[in-house]
This record gives C-alpha cells, structure tokens and sequence, in this order.
C-alpha cells in the first residue's frame, strides 16, 4: 500500500487541472468524444460537488476523484491516479474517503458510469461493492458505457 494523503482540495489549482487534463488525454486514446462524459472545471467548483485530490509522500498531486451530490445520490466523476501510483491501493482510499464524504452529506446511492476498456478500473469498484446497473440520468444507451452503484450505508445520527 503506498502512503498517499487524500484532501478535499480545490480543483481550481494548475497541479490538479494537469492531472485533470492527463486523465482526459488518457481517455482520449480509449474513447470517441461522443462517448465520454467528463465535468469541466466550471461544475468541478461548485458547491455541491465534493473534490478530493491524492497527494504522494513528496506532495506531488497523483490523483483525483470527485462525487456529484444530488437529492440523497451521488455521482462518482473524474476518478483517476497517475498509472505510476496504480495498482497501490491509492484509488481504494481515495474511493472511500470520497464514499465518506458522500455518506457524511447525506448520500445514500453513489452511482459511476465508466468504459468497458477500463478493466481496472471495473475490478476496483467490483471489489469496493459496486454493481452494475441500468444507464441513469440523462445519459444514453452506449456500448462504451458501463453503470454500476452501491448503496452507502445510513448517516449515523447527530
């Protein structure tokens, strides 16, 4: 496991908006435009969305995630951790501190749509309790999308 710091952060730093733009350069060779359904920094700042980023031992910004919070769900957008920190458990804690921090705000459902040419990233929300599901919100029935959700536990009470 590598040792890792997760913070919410702003998006809005030029650190994170490089790791934003090689996350979209990434899905660019995977991907049709047409087909991938990203947030633009602009939504990426607002109130509602909750913005993580994964910092290594020297500080360096090696990841991000983010939740999309709406009436009681939550969607799971611009995940991702550099491809030299994969495979270290840095996406797992990101995902749960994320997960948390959905559950703390009173989300009960996360749901992600992702691509089938991500097999690592299927596998981690499989083994993080994900399912598939049908496709959700205004998105389209795609063959290079996949759906999946889970549901968080309840928010202890105050």
């Amino acid at each position: 496991m590598t040792t890792v710091h997760i913070a919410f952060e702003s998006p809005d730093q030029p650190e994170v908006i490089a790791l934003i733009a090689q996350l979209d350069a990434y899905q660019d060779t995977l991907y049709p435009p047409e087909s991938r359904h990203s947030l633009d920094l602009r939504t990426l700042v607002q109130p509602h969305v909750i913005f993580a980023v994964v910092r290594s031992a020297d500080g360096r910004a090696v990841g991000c995630g983010a939740v999309v919070l709406g009436d009681g769900d939550g969607e799971l957008k611009r995940m991702y951790v550099t491809p030299e920190c994969r495979g270290r458990g840095a996406a797992k804690q990101l995902l749960e501190r994320l997960e948390s921090a959905a559950q703390a705000r009173g989300c009960r459902w996360l749901r992600l749509e992702t691509g089938p040419y991500q097999p690592e990233a299927l596998g981690l929300y499989a083994r993080c309790g994900y399912t598939r599901c049908a496709r959700f919100g205004s998105y389209a029935d795609d063959p290079l999308s996949v759906f999946m959700h889970k549901a968080l536990a309840a928010a202890p009470a105050a």
